[in-house]
């Protein structure tokens, strides 16, 4: 049985000058984080047809089996594509990850538009729903525990027991804990907060200079997940140096990892925390970790897990065959 899982990574758009600062530090984590999952699954890397040769030129020989010229509109896959792996489903990208307002919806839906296009021209199936939730605000163990922030709820005008009855449909959920972002405004992701490691078990963030939103988060957690066991891992967030103030930072930030069935991919940042929080880190979990420097992109507000939309089974294999297929 194929135990890998088909991640796919966006270059930035060629048609919106807001990544040009960073494109350089897009390009680097883009190309070593492929490298490493080259190692384990597949991987494509989406980009125009202009970026398309440099980013084939950079994985080497057979480098044109992880590209595709297959333009996305933004760099955070995992927001506007299908949520959950094994069950896809497309939830409506909401307006905060485009800036917030009237504008900021009507761009995150062409954002997602483009994205439903070419699945649907690849044959892939995958569900939908009308209600708002990006990808990064939907942390999952894939066996019934499911973690979103109240953002959910008040993008779609709902209650907690309205969310909790629409994610148990929509999703196939037995547990939803509700929880508060630690950053209120701006995207508000539960990946950002949590992460699940393994069935059951979570990890989240520490809090020691913030001890009342640490006991309201894990009260809110053992509320919706009873029977999950939960871990605390170091956080040394670094707000220092952030490239949007809409969107926060993501330096510091290990629970924005990459899960999969077999493996981790972790975020590092080149500090003394990073020892530590794999050392942790493998005395949680039998999965194989995979460290992966998120330093380039940190300050931009995502990493590891926000660049990735990960998509596992026959279809992502169908999927992985129809982008190998696309020319300039």
């Amino acid at each position: 049985m194929n135990n890998q899982e088909l991640i796919i990574l966006a270059a930035p758009p060629s048609t919106d000058d807001y990544y040009n600062d960073q494109k350089s530090a897009i390009f680097d984590f883009h190309i070593n984080y492929a490298k490493k999952i080259m190692e384990h699954d597949n991987v494509i890397i989406l980009t125009s047809k202009n970026d398309y040769p440099v980013y084939v030129k950079a994985l080497g020989e057979n480098g044109a089996k992880y590209v595709a010229p297959v333009e996305m509109q933004d760099i955070w896959m995992r927001d506007f594509s299908p949520q959950n792996a094994a069950q896809p489903i497309m939830m409506r990208y909401s307006a905060a990850g485009q800036g917030g307002g009237r504008r900021g919806q009507k761009e995150a839906d062409f954002v997602q538009e483009k994205l439903a296009s070419l699945l649907t021209s690849a044959g892939y199936p995958f569900g939908e729903s009308n209600y708002f939730n990006d990808g990064g605000n939907l942390v999952d163990d894939y066996s019934g525990n499911l973690v979103l922030s109240r953002k959910f709820l008040r993008d779609n005008n709902i209650t907690e027991d309205k969310g909790r009855q629409l994610i148990r449909q929509t999703m196939g959920a037995a547990n939803v804990a509700f929880i508060e972002a630690d950053e209120q405004g701006g995207l508000e992701h539960a990946d950002g907060v949590v992460a699940f490691i393994d069935e059951n078990i979570l990890v989240i963030n520490s809090y020691p200079e913030d001890p009342d939103y640490a006991a309201s988060l894990i009260a809110d957690l053992r509320n919706g997940l009873p029977g999950v066991t939960i871990h605390e891992i170091v956080t040394p967030y670094d707000g220092s140096v952030i490239y949007d103030k809409r969107f926060g930072s993501a330096c510091g930030l290990y629970t924005n990892m990459l899960v999969t069935p077999n493996r981790i991919y972790f975020p590092q940042f080149g500090i003394p925390e990073d020892k530590e929080a794999i050392a942790n880190m493998r005395k949680w979990t039998d999965k194989e970790i995979i460290p992966i420097m998120s330093n380039p992109v940190c300050q931009m507000g995502g990493g590891v897990r926000c660049m990735s939309w990960q998509l596992r089974g026959p279809e992502a294999d169908k999927l992985l065959t129809f982008l190998r297929s696309r020319k300039i």
